[in-house]
């Protein structure tokens, strides 16, 4: 490749933050930088222009179609600046010899503490209180949540960010039993608890998902899953929307199986997430059914939102283009996909 300063590196699905983190992490690099704001796909790859690298985020549509233009424009290395890669055709991109890299892990304290709070608001119902305050209201009624002390908290997925979720968890003293191929011999150290996923699921008062989604993993909340849980179970996502069976779920919250949903993530959240609706006339009927549930609380893929976050995620890409573009091996093996 030329010298790091001929490098152009084109960032789909930018956002004005993407362009303040990016700006000041890439002055220790050098880079040229170009933002897009559109998201990439079919319809703007052939834009793309003079570029060595392509930045892409959890909606941008990595396809083989997009892929095959993007190498013969002469595209040399895609960067997600996420963890998740489910929206990349990897085996494409060694079909057409692009290189491939993420970042396996930034602050996930970031993603464990936003599940918390949505537990915590959920639970507690400080946003309706907040409100109601607002309007002079200091009435209680409505308000009534439960000591989460004591409570078990089923964890599906034990990465750096179910790490970081466990141990908050802990620290509140409730009982943490989790599931994952592989044991984490530290986390069992501090007291949580391995088991077969259905024993998690049915004994667990609060379920949170840190897994990454896949084959093995898509729909994993479902009916059938649904229906082994605790009756008022509270269901947490702040992973991946396809994790969730949309469908079941509203049917497990009209039949008050499932008794608190949060969701950071939504299976279909590309159309929606990241955008400014607030004068549409939304036409997902399943987002707007399960925002009309009073006990659901919806945040749109904020939970990475942190200045701590954003800045180690601009600095860990940007090494990754750099050690990738020069010929290096990369530091962060995990960083690696294709």
């Amino acid at each position: 490749m030329d010298t790091v300063t001929d490098i152009k590196v084109s960032f789909f699905s930018a956002k004005p933050y993407d362009k303040t983190f990016f700006s000041e992490a890439n002055k220790a690099y050098g880079f040229q930088l170009e933002f897009f704001e559109t998201h990439l796909g079919p319809h703007i790859v052939n834009l793309v222009e003079n570029t060595q690298v392509v930045c892409v985020f959890v909606n941008d549509k990595v396809t083989a179609e997009v892929i095959k233009v993007l190498a013969a424009k002469g595209v040399k290395i895609i960067a997600l600046r996420c963890a998740g890669f489910n929206n990349v055709d990897l085996g494409a991109c060694k079909e057409y010899g692009l290189k491939v890299c993420r970042v396996p892990a930034y602050s996930p304290e970031a993603v464990a503490e936003h599940a918390v709070a949505l537990i915590m608001t959920l639970n507690r119902k400080t946003h309706k209180a907040h409100n109601r305050v607002r309007e002079q209201n200091f009435s209680l009624n409505g308000l009534l949540g439960f000591d989460l002390h004591g409570k078990t908290i089923g964890v599906v997925g034990t990465g750096n960010i179910g790490q970081a979720f466990c141990k908050i968890m802990l620290g509140f003293g409730c009982k943490v039993m989790a599931f994952d191929l592989i044991a984490n011999k530290d986390l069992e150290g501090m007291g949580v608890t391995y088991h077969p996923l259905m024993e998690v699921f049915e004994q667990a008062d609060v379920v949170s998902l840190h897994c990454p989604l896949n084959d093995q993993t898509r729909h994993l909340i479902n009916p059938t899953t649904i229906s082994r849980m605790k009756k008022g179970v509270m269901i947490i996502n702040t992973s991946r929307g396809g994790l969730i069976d949309t469908q079941s779920v509203i049917k497990g919250l009209k039949a008050a199986q499932i008794g608190y949903l949060g969701i950071d993530v939504y299976e279909q959240e590309d159309k929606l997430f990241f955008k400014d609706l607030s004068s549409d006339i939304i036409q997902d009927d399943e987002i707007q059914r399960l925002m009309s549930f009073p006990n659901v609380l919806v945040t749109a893929h904020q939970a990475f939102f942190t200045a701590e976050a954003l800045t180690e995620i601009a600095h860990i890409t940007l090494n990754n283009v750099l050690e990738l573009s020069t010929g290096k091996p990369l530091s962060n093996k995990a960083a690696l996909l294709a």
